[in-house]
């Protein structure tokens, strides 16, 4: 039980980080299009350059916990959601080649242009529609997948899509009013304040639609003792949004951004309250799905050596690569 809880917890953190890490760089990507010069693209991605594929490290953990610790879950989920992860992978492959050829390209740079701000908003779309899928509910009888290639096209994880475009398109702008300076600084603040708008009113939606589809869910949240227990977690999230409003008509520079991971991680941790004990939603529970304790316990060993080792990897490069960008001292150049 203790092996299969700290899994659960490895696993959780590992996806968090990665929202909130590869979050931002996508959301410079989802930006991409919007901005009128390309030297301010330059400086876009320059701001992104050394961190974006240490960022995408958590993915591989989050992934590769599933696998090794919750197989069941892993083989169950998977075959349902085929076609919006094979799209999703594809989209980072794109976004990825996008970063090595862009700054050496000219008469091209459209294309590479194209290429990562595609890449970026694809990738955001399709792990929201995965999440959306997920928290909806899958066809599922017996421990197996019983639907089509399809069955994860629901509304409601459509409307999740464009909400966690919305969403990696606000942690983009943040991260730009802490990278960068001058117009594109100003720029980066009034889109901010837009697309905070846009996940304030996502997470009001998103709230409001998962109980009413979901019986579990609103007896869990709307219900004593869970009313009185659980209250905390919209109430901070109204005054994080409200701050972060703030912030940004008072032209903060730093607290934008952590303010936005903040509104993430609180949105995370009420999915966490929904769907909790169940890895897949009302069908199989962590403990359902938990590898053989002896497998846990091999696979703890690699993760307490490359966890921190990655953590330390990642404070390192954000430290060295702190401060402003400005156009021409970039990663590329």
């Amino acid at each position: 039980m203790a092996l299969t809880l700290i899994w659960t917890a490895i696993i959780a953190f590992g996806v968090a980080m990665y929202i909130v890490m590869d979050g931002f760089d996508l959301g410079v990507g989802i930006l991409f299009p919007f901005v009128r010069r390309e030297a301010w693209r330059d400086v876009m991605m320059d701001s992104v350059a050394p961190v974006w594929d240490g960022n995408e490290t958590w993915l591989v953990l989050g992934g590769a916990g599933l696998f090794g610790a919750f197989p069941v879950a892993y083989a169950t989920v998977l075959p349902a959601l085929y076609v919006p992860l094979v799209l999703f992978l594809v989209a980072l492959v794109f976004r990825g080649i996008a970063f090595e050829f862009r700054h050496r390209s000219e008469t091209s740079i459209w294309a590479w242009n194209l290429s990562f701000a595609a890449g970026s908003t694809m990738a955001a779309f399709a792990q929201g529609v995965v999440l959306g899928s997920f928290v909806h509910g899958l066809p599922i009888e017996n421990g197996a997948f019983v639907g089509n290639a399809f069955s994860w096209l629901t509304p409601f994880s459509l409307f999740t899509g464009v909400a966690l475009v919305v969403g990696y398109a606000l942690l983009g702008a943040t991260w730009l009013i802490r990278k960068t300076e001058g117009d594109l600084q100003q720029w980066a603040f009034k889109a901010a304040q837009g697309l905070a708008i846009g996940l304030l009113a996502a997470i009001v939606a998103v709230s409001l639609w998962t109980p009413l589809t979901q019986p579990e869910i609103a007896d869990r949240w709307f219900s004593f003792p869970g009313l009185l227990l659980l209250a905390p977690i919209p109430i901070v999230t109204a005054v994080l949004g409200m701050l972060l409003l703030l912030a940004l008509k008072a032209r903060r520079e730093g607290s934008p951004f952590f303010l936005s991971v903040g509104l993430f991680l609180l949105s995370y941790l009420g999915l966490a309250v929904s769907l909790w004990p169940y890895i897949v939603p009302r069908a199989i529970t962590i403990w359902d799905a938990a590898a053989p304790p002896k497998s846990q316990l091999f696979l703890l060993v690699g993760a307490v050596l490359f966890v921190p080792l990655v953590l330390v990897y990642t404070v390192i490069v954000y430290r060295v690569f702190r401060g402003k960008v400005r156009h021409g001292d970039g990663y590329h150049h």
